[in-house]
């Protein structure tokens, strides 16, 4: 019979809690105004540092703005972040984004990006899938230093502009490509 040691114990009641810290169902939480208040700052920042941005935004019929993604990888990497859905400027809808990947990475880096859908029916099929995953249907646009990000007549015939912008960090790339979004409540 195996013997349980008091710090095998503490350790795992350690981890339950941390656990269970991570896994609130968000109730009587301010989870909410906390994405509202996030994804106002980084449009903000977005309008002042890529003016181009306010061009998509007013062509756009909603976009997902995700206010900080975190990614980390040493040879299996992945990302996550919370942000919101706006239609007509409200806030209609919370989503996570989470990212798995493997290969030839190590490091990690923090960005925004946001995802404008230029057509009624791209955002119908985003707010009716259960969780859908950014691929080939999404027009790229990167930006890590200060250009200009502008809505180009190629890029504007495209029902999904995602622009990624704010990047900070130690690993090279980023892009939303086979991120999966999922409907949150905070």
């Amino acid at each position: 019979m195996a013997s349980i040691s008091r710090r095998t114990v503490v350790a795992g009641a350690f981890g339950a809690t941390l656990l269970a810290a991570g896994c609130g169902n968000g109730v009587g939480s301010r989870g909410g105004e906390i994405i509202d208040s996030r994804v106002d700052a980084v449009l903000r920042s977005a309008d002042a540092n890529f003016p181009g941005t306010r061009d998509l935004a007013n062509k756009s019929v909603g976009m997902l703005v995700m206010p900080l993604i975190t990614e980390a990888g040493f040879g299996f990497g992945g990302a996550y972040g919370r942000g919101a859905l706006r239609v007509n400027d409200v806030t209609v809808d919370y989503y996570s984004a989470t990212q798995g990947s493997f290969g030839l990475q190590i490091g990690a880096q923090q960005y925004s990006h946001i995802l404008y859908f230029m057509t009624e029916e791209a955002l119908a099929d985003f707010r009716a899938s259960p969780g859908w995953a950014a691929g080939a249907d999404v027009e790229y646009t990167v930006s890590n230093r200060g250009e200009n990000i502008s809505a180009e007549t190629t890029t504007a015939l495209s029902p999904v502009i995602a622009v990624v912008f704010n990047q900070a960090g130690l690993l090279a790339g980023a892009s939303v490509e086979g991120t999966k979004y999922t409907r949150i409540i905070p």
